[in-house]
C-alpha cells in the first residue's frame, strides 16, 4: 500500500484553517485545490477567475481548480456544518448579533443561473444580476458569515424549483441558525 504524500503547504494561516476540513478529502490533490482557491478569494486579485487563482498560486493551469469545482465528490451541507461548528465554537456561549442582509452582483446576460433584472440592495436599484439572502453574526466587532441562500427570481426558475420570497428564505436561514443554537442579542440600533 502506497502511504499518501502530505499536502503542499501554503500560507501558515490558510493552512490551519483548512486543515479543520481535511477529513472531508479523500485525495491531497483535491484538498489542496480546495487550499489554492482560499489563497486566491483572498489575494489582491482584482477578478478572481480559475485561471487568474491558478497563476497566483503557481499551477501551470487552472484544470485542477475546474476539475475540483466540477467532479470532485464533496457535499456542500458537510462543508457548511464544519464551517458553522468552528464558529459556533469561536463565539461559544456568547450571544451574537445576528445580521440579515440581502445583497447581489450585477451581471452581464443571463447564463448564471438565477441572473435577472431585479433589484439588487447593496446598488440600490434594479439590475441585471444575481441576489442572495445572508446572514452574519457580530461578536466583540468580529463578522462571521453564517448562512446565506440564492434568491430565485420567478422567470428563472428551474425545474424542481420552488418560488421563495426574500423574507420566507430569512426566515429558513433563522430557522436553520436555531438549530445551531447561537444566542441572538436583540439591537436597539444605537
Amino acid at each position: 500500500m502506497v502511504k499518501p504524500r502530505p499536502p503542499i503547504t501554503t500560507v501558515s494561516f490558510i493552512d490551519d484553517y483548512c486543515n479543520h476540513y481535511q477529513n472531508l478529502f479523500a485525495d491531497v490533490r483535491n484538498f489542496e485545490a480546495f487550499k489554492f482557491l482560499h489563497i486566491g478569494i483572498i489575494s489582491e486579485l482584482p477578478r478572481k477567475s480559475l485561471p487568474a487563482i491558478a497563476k497566483t498560486v503557481g499551477l501551470s493551469n487552472a484544470q485542477s481548480l475546474h476539475h475540483f469545482l466540477q467532479r470532485t465528490p464533496w457535499q456542500v451541507e458537510q462543508f457548511r456544518a464544519r464551517r458553522l461548528k468552528l464558529i459556533k465554537q469561536l463565539v461559544g456561549k456568547r450571544s451574537i448579533i445576528l445580521c440579515i442582509d440581502e445583497t447581489g452582483d450585477k451581471k452581464v446576460g443571463k447564463t448564471t443561473d438565477y441572473v435577472a433584472k431585479q433589484y439588487i440592495g447593496n446598488l440600490g436599484k434594479t439590475e441585471n444580476g444575481i441576489v442572495s439572502v445572508n446572514a452574519y453574526a457580530v461578536v466583540d466587532n468580529i463578522t462571521y458569515p453564517l448562512l446565506f441562500k440564492i434568491f430565485k427570481p420567478r422567470s428563472r426558475l428551474q425545474p424542481g424549483d420552488l418560488y421563495k420570497t426574500k423574507p420566507q428564505l430569512a426566515v429558513e436561514i433563522l430557522q436553520e441558525l436555531e438549530k445551531w443554537q447561537f444566542r441572538s442579542c436583540a439591537s436597539t440600533g444605537r
